[in-house]
């Protein structure tokens, strides 16, 4: 037999017969609903019996939508796209899948949306993991006791208010307080450290999230952090997962030990978006219009912070959720359910705007519940002292209005008090190492600032910060071994103020 014979291609009928005997793949069901009602960010769908609570839906037209609520015979789904493009009786279909967010380094230096697309037009972010944005809460065996301070630069804060790696500390406040300030100063601080920062914005302007990334870029954290981003112009959906993705790329960092810091700016637009999809979903409506599980969405979410174990990976993560109030209503329903789930807050007063007292950091009204266990043993001896002092200040200031006539020692009360608190101001972009801020506040309690001007202490405050950073070396060695200051420390520091003060006068020829 010839070869061209033996390797001969075979016939067409053998080729069918070899088909037909094949076993035929199993036929696979799919269900495809329709879209029977359309609104602002959600439609109702039905035909999908089988559809589960949070699934992702997939619209012809290429857009995402969750299920939300699930009634018999249809289902809400809030969209995660824009309605323009969708029809009524459009046909739906099920992805058997929870919405996913991606995780991971290459999000490091970019600007996404809460589904990890990026926003920032520097190209695609390639293939990776993703993760569901929504997780349960680690347990409480597998989270410890909060032992680290998380510096955030800002005096107030880090003397009277300090927030420990794994708390959830509230940032509060009116509109135009220095909210989202004062959290980009605290991702600032974290140039010298490790930690990771991602923040969130949801439903803020372009330009204000534009000032932010610029102010992370300048101060060199941007490539060090992940800006996720749900505009006023996206749709209500995103606004809505934004927060819980963020947390989700925290977990992933988490779990690998590192240290996250997560802001949250800011839940009241996160609460709005929520109470706009729930009454076009015809939920019903409780206090202010807002659904019932308004409560829900919030402690889900920011239970998912804290300090975990070694056996859940070792890492941190730190929140500072934003919300606003209106005319200085701290009793309001969202603000005093995230006061209650929060482990404590930091006020910012319109009081002390007024008064061009910047940060506005409310002593009296603002507390961390956890924070001063981590807080460095330094700070905390100043802590104290520095409470007792404003408090007097401002009871006595408030008499003082009266114009009543004031003894020596009330007189020397306020002198010291006004004094502290022009110490306490900080510009913005602007966070202070620890060595720095001791040898103000120090200076500013052992009343080397007395009787000064406002501008006249911003300059003292300026010399103190310069000297402190070249000749207090050896003490910012110790506050960052977390060993207290003796005395000689103390004095040390005060001596700085001092000289300032001294120099300033000479300068000036004064006697």
């Amino acid at each position: 037999m010839s070869s061209e014979t033996r390797h001969a291609a075979p016939s067409p009928q053998a080729l069918l017969d070899a088909l037909l005997s094949m076993p035929a793949p199993a036929p696979r069901l799919s269900e495809i609903g329709e879209v029977a009602e359309l609104a602002d960010g959600i439609a109702i769908v039905t035909g999908l019996e089988h559809a589960l609570s949070d699934e992702l839906l997939r619209f012809e037209s290429g857009v995402e939508g969750i299920v939300l609520d699930l009634e018999p015979g249809r289902l809400g789904v809030v969209l995660l796209g824009p309605s323009e493009g969708l029809r009524v009786g459009e046909a739906v279909m099920r992805t058997h899948q929870v919405v996913s967010t991606k995780v991971g380094p290459k999000l490091l230096g970019r600007v996404v949306d809460a589904l990890g697309n990026a926003l920032d037009g520097a190209g695609q972010i390639g293939e990776g993991k993703t993760s569901p944005v929504e997780a349960e809460a680690p347990r409480i065996l597998d989270r410890k006791a909060i032992s680290r301070p998380l510096a955030t630069g800002i005096k107030a804060v880090d003397a009277a208010v300090p927030v420990g790696l794994g708390q959830r500390e509230l940032v509060i406040g009116d509109r135009q307080t220095g909210k989202t300030s004062l959290a980009v100063d605290a991702i600032l601080n974290q140039k010298s450290t490790d930690v990771i920062c991602i923040y969130c914005a949801i439903g803020q302007r372009g330009d204000a999230v534009a000032k932010v990334i610029g102010a992370l870029r300048d101060g060199g954290m941007m490539k060090r952090t992940v800006v996720v981003s749900a505009g006023d112009e996206d749709a209500a959906g995103l606004a809505y997962v934004a927060p819980y993705a963020a947390m989700t790329m925290a977990e992933h960092f988490a779990g690998q030990g590192r240290d996250v810091l997560v802001v949250l700016d800011d839940l009241t637009h996160h609460a709005r978006s929520y109470r706009e999809l729930s009454l076009l979903l015809r939920r019903p409506p409780g206090r202010e219009a807002f659904p019932g599980d308004i409560f829900y969405i919030h402690a889900r979410l920011l239970e998912r912070a804290g300090q975990f174990t070694d056996a859940a990976g070792g890492g941190s993560i730190t929140v500072l959720p934003v919300v606003e109030t209106q005319a200085e209503n701290l009793s309001a329903y969202i603000p005093t359910n995230l006061i209650s789930i929060t482990d404590g807050q930091i006020y910012l007063s319109p009081r002390l705007v007024r008064k061009n007292q910047f940060p506005a950091v409310d002593l009296g009204v603002s507390v961390s519940r956890v924070g001063g266990k981590a807080q460095s043993r330094a700070f905390r001896a100043v802590a104290g002292n520095l409470r007792v002092t404003l408090s007097q200040f401002e009871e006595l200031e408030d008499f003082a209005r009266f114009g009543t006539r004031l003894d020596d020692a009330t007189r020397a009360r306020l002198t010291r008090g006004a004094a502290v608190r022009a110490a306490l101001r900080q510009p913005e972009r602007d966070p202070i190492p620890a060595v720095e801020q001791l040898a103000v506040l120090v200076s500013a309690m052992e009343g080397k600032f007395d009787g000064m001007s406002e501008q006249d202490v911003m300059d003292v405050m300026a010399a103190v910060r310069a000297a402190a950073a070249k000749d207090l070396g050896d003490l910012a060695e110790l506050i960052a071994q977390n060993k207290e200051l003796d005395e000689a420390a103390r004095e040390r520091m005060a001596a700085l103020g001092e000289a300032a003060r001294a120099s300033l006068t000479t300068s000036r020829g004064e006697p």
